[in-house]
């Protein structure tokens, strides 16, 4: 709405009837007369966006932080050390075999490689490698709590078999897996959010204070303590401090992403944006699938075995027939142990 420089002169050198102009140029003649206008306007629009964009910048620092944390939840790296370990048999004498590390661009990679049936995939394997375990880890430690995991068939597992106790573990190891995406809901907020932007709002924020500072220091040489100038040096001051924080913040948590992602990644990564997220964030959309379709395979298994119509078989051995020691195509389909 602000005129050009041409409009703000011809209003200034205007001295007929003030009737006579039009309701826009007299709202404007009327502006131009104030000194310095419509920076007091910007400056006014400053103050009443800042504490809505400082709180929104506070709760995205929040969330980055707690991510960086949530990438090193005890299950994931369990996870990660699965994936590792499996690779490392299925590559056996390959060059890919006994690597310590991988990449984990590789995690979107599990559900590429398929087992003997043509379904089940890399990643189905590892989670029920891994949910065996998390029953058996989850059932000792209620044990030394004084506490004993709830279930209508203890009584049942006590006098079953190896295998019925085997399914016992595995149901309770798969309910923790599945709750992994949700105890890692940070670190899917801060894969949708934008580090560039995250940084250019914490700039325009320094940017505007400095403009207000500019245009208090000028009030002050032409008006004493108005009720404007008393207002906004108040601002000043607030302003002041809710940027100087944020900007540390800002410094701070660019910094934890970096360690984070070295963590992961090695020192020779470049990366320092948040893909490190987006890549954990996809790969928690797909062990959600595959926990679904493992639980699906469980209960489809238990009520063949119910009907008399299934042979018992372990877990070992169904994940051998489905991933058999040497597997050719999986040293091509990931690049997990470079």
């Amino acid at each position: 709405m602000k005129p050009t420089d041409e409009e703000e002169q011809k209003l200034r050198l205007y001295n007929g009837d003030f009737s006579q102009l039009g309701l826009a140029e007299q709202v404007m003649k009327a502006l131009i007369d104030i000194p310095f206008a419509f920076k007091r306007i910007n400056a006014l629009l400053f103050m009443s966006s800042l504490q809505e964009d400082a709180s929104s910048l506070r709760d995205s620092f929040l969330q980055l932080e707690a991510a960086c944390g949530e990438l090193k939840h005890r299950l994931f790296l369990k996870l990660l050390e699965a994936v590792l370990k499996t690779g490392n048999r299925l590559n056996d004498g390959t060059f890919h075999g006994g690597a310590n590390a991988f990449k984990l661009d590789t995690l979107l990679k599990l559900s590429d490689v398929k087992g003997a049936d043509g379904k089940t995939t890399l990643l189905h394997f590892v989670v029920r490698e891994i949910i065996h375990s998390e029953g058996i880890r989850e059932a000792r430690l209620a044990m030394e709590s004084g506490t004993s995991p709830s279930t209508s068939t203890s009584d049942d597992n006590a006098n079953g078999s190896l295998e019925e106790d085997g399914d016992y573990y595995s149901r309770r190891g798969l309910k923790i897996v599945s709750g992994l995406s949700t105890e890692m809901d940070n670190v899917k907020r801060v894969a949708a959010l934008d580090a560039e932007a995250l940084s250019a709002s914490v700039m325009n924020l320094s940017l505007e204070l400095l403009k207000s500072k500019e245009i208090l220091s000028k009030i002050a040489m032409i008006e004493e303590k108005s009720g404007f100038r008393h207002s906004f040096e108040s601002f000043v001051e607030f302003a002041d401090n809710e940027t100087i924080f944020l900007m540390k913040e800002e410094k701070r948590l660019r910094s934890l992403v970096k360690k984070t992602i070295r963590y992961f990644h090695g020192n020779d990564s470049k990366d320092d944006d948040f893909r490190l997220f987006v890549i954990v964030r996809d790969f928690l959309v797909m062990l959600d699938k595959a926990c679904k379709e493992v639980g699906a395979s469980q209960k489809g298994t238990n009520k063949s075995r119910s009907n008399g119509n299934g042979i018992p078989t372990s877990q070992s051995i169904q994940q051998e027939q489905q991933f058999p020691a040497a597997i050719d195509d999986h040293s091509d389909s990931s690049d997990s142990n470079d």
